[in-house]
């Protein structure tokens, strides 16, 4: 379509008008120098690249004694600290229970398990995720050790079933641990089951059956160091400095009012990394409701404040993404005559006249509106500390006042006064139409619109923590109340710290579900709106859902090729070709060939216990993409270190009880960190 010659020639007098869809322009790009795309393209990456390599000796050391340091700082002046003290106090009792000659003889030859269950569940979580913890691990321990206890009745069950024992047990396993390998990649929130599952049916399967004759004590001698060891964590984990889970949900929201505070200040250069926090921030409110929704929390906040505190505060983001920071409206402008300082050069108008006074209108009032903002922010800030409890740790300082009403009232009319003089100005026969279409004037209305609406979320923020400061004064505990059919896809906080590659399971069921909605609207006939002269009332006009939201509330529109059994066979055989099929071969396949020495009559099978490299196996195995070679020298190399510090420990006090504890003690603590809290935890050194 060729426009009037009042269009602007930029855009080629082209446009293109889609039916109902969107209306696009082509416009001509803009012209950046080389030197302007380098300095872009450097804004926009993370800090961590203004450094040099982190390999190169002059960043390398340097950073390892930074780090060093900073991790001293945390462990010492943090809650840091007091969750490695809580994850230690309950390995530390469990292996010196072991050391015990009258406790080690109670629990059986397989003892130790005590010490491997506290690790796994270790009380170094909130309570809610500590309890989920426990019932998942005792019940995946209870499924393993109940599956194999059935292949062993069946392969000794009748002559024909022990001439093929091993084949049996053999069979049990792989299509046991092909199962929940399977639940392992796809169901997420099951990862602690199905990884005691998984050890307790190699263990059932595998550990003295070498020489085809069954010992049933083994069973008691590793289902009772699992119980009490869940049972030394759960204690720990209660008594020692208690999580509630308030506290996580009372530091994303604090981090995100300081987010929102750091982007209030206007004017500056576009910071890229700036709005990157901001989008950041926006993902972290969700995770915090959803970790909040997932588990037991005992907390001020209700499930639904939570979830409308964190849409509103979502709306600031949003409206903050789109405000304009690098604007001369608040910079100092002084006009000489009929020159005027614009963003640093010099220009001449005709209209000269007349700027000033919009510029010194509209500056005034959205100043006062970014001040009314930002003290709004600090007070909702310090309000929802007060709430959670955790101000005094927290922030911000006992001199911010948590009365949040004064401040709705200012910025009330702060609003009101800022629309008046907009609409005033827009009304104005004061000011010529050529100043009017003035590119740098319409700016300013722009700013200001923006700014305003900025302004309208807070406002909605501060109505919401207003009211639930009156709500109630006492703590109450919060049941799960996340759907599970998304539940069953996510899991809280530290279990995603200690599985590992959270990344790919998230966008693997968010990619999945996408793909699907998409199958679903490009499946429906499109139709299009009646074109003609008709009459206004003769026009159907009705409000109707979009697409994505009828189809992802129901299927009621499904055609009838999709609701035959073929199309459905078809559905499930395709998705058997995906990423948790094949991951699930893979643990098949390993563990199968590992555990083939395990039905032979070999001694050394059951005397060095070697069982333990099958359930290693399965542990080390993550669903995660892109496993690397770091991970397989990190593991390789942890090992040995565990077996040769471990053997430096009992020779040196000739297997001395105290020494040996001491030796645990020194080894422990880092790799017990290593695996709680730090960015690597996948690597399992704890394990080793």
């Amino acid at each position: 379509m060729i426009w009037g010659d009042e269009v602007d020639t930029d855009t080629y007098g082209v446009s293109e008008i889609r039916d109902g869809f969107f209306d696009a322009s082509f416009l001509k790009p803009s012209s950046l120098s080389a030197q302007d795309v380098l300095e872009q393209s450097e804004d926009t990456l993370p800090a961590g690249f203004d450094k040099g390599s982190p390999l190169a000796a002059e960043y390398f050391f340097p950073g390892q004694w930074h780090e060093l340091q900073s991790l001293f700082r945390r462990v010492t002046t943090t809650r840091a600290g007091i969750r490695l003290f809580k994850s230690f106090a309950a390995f530390f009792i469990a292996y010196v229970m072991c050391l015990v000659p009258v406790v080690r003889d109670w629990l059986g030859r397989y003892h130790y398990v005590l010490v491997v269950s506290v690790i796994i569940n270790h009380p170094a979580r909130a309570f809610g995720a500590q309890v989920d913890g426990t019932i998942l691990t005792i019940l995946g321990t209870a499924v393993g050790l109940g599956w194999g206890t059935v292949g062993l009745l069946l392969s000794t069950s009748t002559l024909a079933a022990q001439a093929g024992y091993g084949g049996i047990l053999a069979l049990f396993l792989a299509l046991f641990m092909t199962s929940i390998a399977w639940v392992r990649s796809f169901f997420i929130r099951f990862y602690q089951a199905v990884l005691c599952a998984g050890i307790a049916i190699t263990f059932t399967t595998l550990a003295e059956t070498s020489n085809h004759n069954i010992e049933w004590a083994k069973l008691r001698s590793y289902a009772i160091p699992w119980l009490v060891g869940q049972a030394i964590a759960l204690l720990v984990n209660c008594l020692v400095f208690p999580d509630a889970g308030a506290r996580a949900l009372a530091t994303t929201l604090h981090n995100s009012f300081a987010v929102l505070q750091e982007s209030f200040v206007v004017p500056c250069h576009r910071d890229n990394r700036c709005r990157r926090r901001l989008a950041q921030d926006f993902v972290d409110l969700s995770q915090a409701f959803q970790d909040m929704s997932l588990d037991i929390t005992i907390t001020r906040f209700r499930p639904d404040d939570v979830r409308d505190l964190r849409n509103l505060l979502q709306g600031v983001i949003r409206a903050l993404l789109s405000l304009e920071t690098e604007t001369y409206l608040f910079k100092d402008s002084q006009a000489d005559d009929d020159t005027i300082a614009v963003n640093g050069t010099a220009s001449t108008s005709s209209n000269a006249d007349t700027r000033p006074g919009v510029i010194k209108d509209l500056t005034v009032l959205t100043k006062d509106v970014l001040s009314c903002m930002t003290e709004g922010l600090l007070r909702c800030d310090a309000a929802l500390m007060d709430l959670s409890g955790c101000r005094q740790y927290l922030g911000p300082p006992a001199s911010v006042s948590s009365d949040v009403a004064p401040i709705q009232i200012r910025i009330k009319r702060a609003n009101a006064a800022l629309d008046i003089a907009q609409s005033a100005l827009l009304d104005s026969c004061d000011y010529s139409a050529s100043s009017m279409q003035d590119s740098d004037v319409v700016q300013l209305f722009v700013v200001a619109r923006h700014v305003r609406e900025v302004a309208s979320t807070i406002e909605n923020l501060m109505a919401k923590v207003h009211a639930m400061q009156h709500i109630s004064d006492w703590p109450r505990i919060c049941l799960p109340s996340y759907p599970f059919r998304k539940a069953v896809h996510r899991t809280n906080a530290q279990v995603r710290h200690d599985r590992g590659g959270v990344a790919a399971g998230s966008y693997q069921i968010t990619f999945a579900e996408i793909a699907q909605l998409l199958d679903k609207i490009t499946s429906r006939e499109y139709k299009p709106m009646p074109r003609g002269d008709k009459e206004p009332e003769e026009v159907d006009l009705r409000a109707q859902d979009s697409h994505a939201a009828v189809d992802a509330s129901a299927d009621d529109d499904a055609t009838p090729k999709r609701k035959r059994l073929r199309y459905k066979t078809w559905r499930i055989l395709y998705h058997l070709q995906g990423f948790d099929s094949k991951y699930a071969f893979k643990v098949c396949l390993v563990t199968a060939l590992l555990s083939v020495p395990g039905y032979l009559d070999l001694g050394w099978w059951d005397e060095y216990e070697a069982w333990w490299a099958v359930t290693m196996s399965w542990i080390v195995l993550h669903t995660r993409v892109g496993g690397n070679l770091q991970d397989l020298v990190t593991r390789a190399f942890l090992a040995i270190l565990g077996a040769i510090w471990s053997g430096a420990a009992y020779v040196a006090g000739n297997g001395n009880p105290y020494v040996m504890a001491v030796f645990a003690a020194v080894y422990m603590l880092p790799m017990l960190y290593r695996f709680t809290q730090s960015s690597h935890p996948a690597s399992n050194t704890h394990l080793h």
